[in-house]
């Protein structure tokens, strides 16, 4: 019986690896659109609402600085002073055009980062932060693995074309997605244009991202373009409670990229909804607590079950499907005594045309000891006293 136990465990374990983030994403069939590619995930749930292509592995140019820039906000006070080397003042690329021995504020080279997308920023705020570009890749890779990003490798804080730096468009996402989540990085992606000292003199920045400002509800986030690359974006948008990140990579111009973010945009807008599920979880397992038939072998003890609380109920449903959302539970026939409290037992799974939206424990709140002959005996013994005394 344990062994059945357990390995109806590890299908309950598996099944939920697999469903962990899920996906109403629509396809290339469903909506055209010209980059290599793409993906759209709402930010609360991380569920994957439009997806082409998103899970392979390419380069991503410029929007490698979001990664520089949130590990520079993280570490360094923005007042400190970076003094500018000859290989910061020599990077090619796209630049700030800082000079050899200038001293300048990590604000001022996050903005010339984020917002003019220089290489050269980055190059000094590597050094500034490890010492090198060479330690600071090292850096990107550990605070990458940190938020969980699976098939990227960062070799260099730009983002200039290498074979051994790369991402894919998921993996971004969820990057960006933790990068905003830092008031001064968020605000920084978010500035049209701003005023700048670079040295001693002051300089006009405006964002490269064509997007900002021009579409509603669009906050950020950051540009890119390299041979490898091609033309790439990553745009977070928010339009009552749907708040949304879109990752264009490899487009062929710089208008397909825009328009590509615009179409998966406005379809997302368009076709899903924020719908609170917290009564379909509720009603279904207080129904169930009232017919549950859990059979404890080896106890006497009474089950008193319960359901791990989510902190937000709130998900994107399409309204097309809505009518198709339906909840489901599953739990053990039979449990075997002795058994610890927070045991879990089973799993509530709430659906939404036949795609797992999520899934929540369903636990013991006590624990199950089990019962000794004597202690059998003595139920035996209580049952029919009556019977004995005559």
């Amino acid at each position: 019986m344990k062994r059945l136990c357990s390995l109806i465990m590890i299908i309950i374990c598996v099944s939920l690896f697999f469903y962990d983030n899920y996906s109403f994403a629509q396809t290339e069939e469903d909506l055209e659109t010209n980059s290599k590619h793409i993906i759209c995930i709402e930010r609360t749930t991380g569920s994957v609402l439009y997806e082409k292509d998103g899970y392979t592995k390419c380069a991503m140019a410029s929007t490698t600085k979001i990664l520089t820039g949130i590990i520079v906000i993280e570490r360094c006070n923005l007042q400190d002073k970076v003094t500018i080397s000859r290989r910061a003042s020599n990077t090619g690329g796209s630049t700030l055009g800082i000079k050899e021995n200038q001293k300048i504020t990590v604000e001022s080279l996050l903005y010339g980062l984020l917002l003019r997308s220089g290489n050269d920023t980055a190059v000094a705020l590597a050094e500034h932060v490890a010492g090198s570009v060479e330690e600071f890749s090292n850096i990107m890779n550990q605070k990458a693995k940190e938020i969980g990003l699976k098939n990227s490798n960062f070799v260099t804080p730009h983002g200039l074309d290498d074979d051994n730096h790369y991402t894919t468009a998921y993996d971004l996402a969820i990057l960006a997605n933790y990068a905003l989540k830092n008031e001064t990085f968020l605000k920084i992606v978010g500035t049209k244009e701003i005023s700048v000292m670079v040295g001693n003199n002051k300089r006009i920045l405006n964002s490269t991202n064509e997007l900002l400002g021009n579409v509603n509800g669009l906050y950020g986030v950051k540009t890119g373009f390299t041979g490898n690359a091609g033309r790439c974006l990553v745009s977070a948008c928010k339009r009552g409670n749907l708040d949304i990140i879109v990752v264009v990579l490899g487009a062929d111009t710089k208008i397909m990229r825009g328009e590509d973010s615009k179409k998966v945009i406005e379809y997302v807008f368009s076709h899903f909804k924020m719908v609170d599920t917290e009564k379909e979880i509720e009603n279904i397992f207080n129904n169930y607590k009232k017919i549950q038939k859990i059979k404890v072998l080896k106890s006497l003890d009474k089950l008193n079950i319960n359901y791990k609380k989510r902190e937000n109920y709130i998900c994107p449903i399409d309204k097309n499907k809505f009518k198709n959302l339906k909840t489901s539970i599953y739990c053990f026939n039979k449990i075997e005594a002795p058994i610890k409290s927070g045991f879990v037992i089973g799993k509530i799974r709430l659906i939404c045309d036949d795609k797992i939206l999520y899934e929540i424990d369903v636990y013991l709140e006590n624990e199950i000891k089990k019962t000794e002959i004597k202690d059998y005996l003595k139920v035996f013994v209580e049952k029919y006293k009556t019977f004995f005394s005559i």
